[in-house]
């Protein structure tokens, strides 16, 4: 039995959920996303919530009831309240700025990185260390942050590079003589 899958999702006000055609559809005010719901799962709206029930009790149909059920409330939470990312550049002379529909990345590499941005992100750099990613799509806020952070990764010697804002770098000591 999944934990995950037996409590409902609870709609809040000005979204709306529509399973059709094997496909669960979320619209809200910040945008829409879509969800291919698989075969083994049966997903319904009734009182204001989305249940997710498996039709059989097949492994795979177990996995998916968690998994639907997760997801569809990623996409509730973000077409109601958003997603964000922070990620901070440790290093000197490493800075971020937004230009137009890219992020311009100064890493200490022969030439600037240009970060083209994505549909339905946003990227505010309030200072020039500090870059804010955010959007309704989970998946895609993490994936434009986890490829931004993928220009320069921290390294654990001197924690230089691109990280999360909740990200600890280990640091480890040089050889001793």
């Amino acid at each position: 039995m999944s934990r995950v899958g037996k409590n409902p999702v609870s709609i809040p006000q000005g979204v709306t959920v529509d399973v059709a055609g094997g496909t669960a559809t979320v619209k809200g005010k910040l945008g829409t996303l879509k969800l291919p719901i698989a075969a083994n799962v049966d997903v319904s709206v009734k009182d204001g919530k989305v249940w997710v029930k498996p039709l059989s009790e097949t492994q795979q149909a177990r996995i998916m009831w968690g998994t639907t059920r997760a997801n569809l409330r990623n996409m509730v939470d973000g077409v109601s309240k958003g997603f964000s990312k922070s990620l901070e550049i440790n290093g000197v002379g490493y800075r971020a700025a937004v230009q137009g529909k890219n992020l311009q990345l100064q890493m200490g590499y022969s030439h600037d990185v240009l970060y083209p941005i994505p549909e339905g992100i946003t990227i505010k750099c309030e200072k020039p260390t500090a870059v804010t990613i955010s959007g309704f799509d989970k998946q895609k806020v993490g994936q434009v942050a986890a490829e931004i952070r993928a220009v320069r990764p921290p390294e654990p010697y001197k924690g230089k590079g691109i990280k999360y804002d909740t990200e600890t770098i280990l640091r480890k000591e040089g050889k001793k003589k």
